[in-house]
């Protein structure tokens, strides 16, 4: 095997690793707070963070079908944590809001998984944070690519 060869498998298999554990963090975070809501209700409340969407906006950015969609604003909507109104500027359309408790909810479940987080890091040796501090700053110029 030559040197590039090498130099690619290792990179490769550091890839791997890192997704595995970006996925199994990220797993372990969703889960952590799901006594509040499910993940995916949660990741449909931050979507509307910034302003309405329409249903048909919301499933193609979350990529699930629209009927699946409807029914998540609907659980979401019983439960008081967003309002559907027509969209003033087209009649035929539904706009899907975030409602003063969907916001409360939201934060209230940033807050527990960031104290999860914050426990885990707590508990590695200052070393091991400085590591993490480097690696953070790497990961985030991966994802902005």
């Amino acid at each position: 095997m030559s040197g590039d060869e090498v130099g690619h498998e290792a990179i490769s298999s550091l890839s791997e690793d890192l997704r595995l554990a970006c996925m199994r963090i990220s797993r372990r975070v969703r889960f952590e707070s799901t006594d509040a809501i499910a993940p995916h209700q949660f990741s449909v409340l931050s979507r509307l963070e910034d302003g309405p969407l329409t249903p048909r906006a919301l499933a193609d950015v979350e990529k699930v079908s629209a009927p699946s969609m409807t029914r998540t604003v609907g659980c979401l909507a019983d439960d008081g944590l967003v309002e559907r109104h027509d969209d003033p500027q087209d009649g035929r359309r539904v706009l899907v809001e975030l409602t003063a408790e969907g916001r409360a909810t939201l934060t209230l479940t940033r807050r527990r998984r960031d104290k999860w987080m914050t426990e885990r890091v707590a508990e590695l040796t200052g070393d091991e944070q400085a590591t993490l501090r480097a690696a953070t700053d790497l990961l985030q110029r991966i994802a902005a690519r």
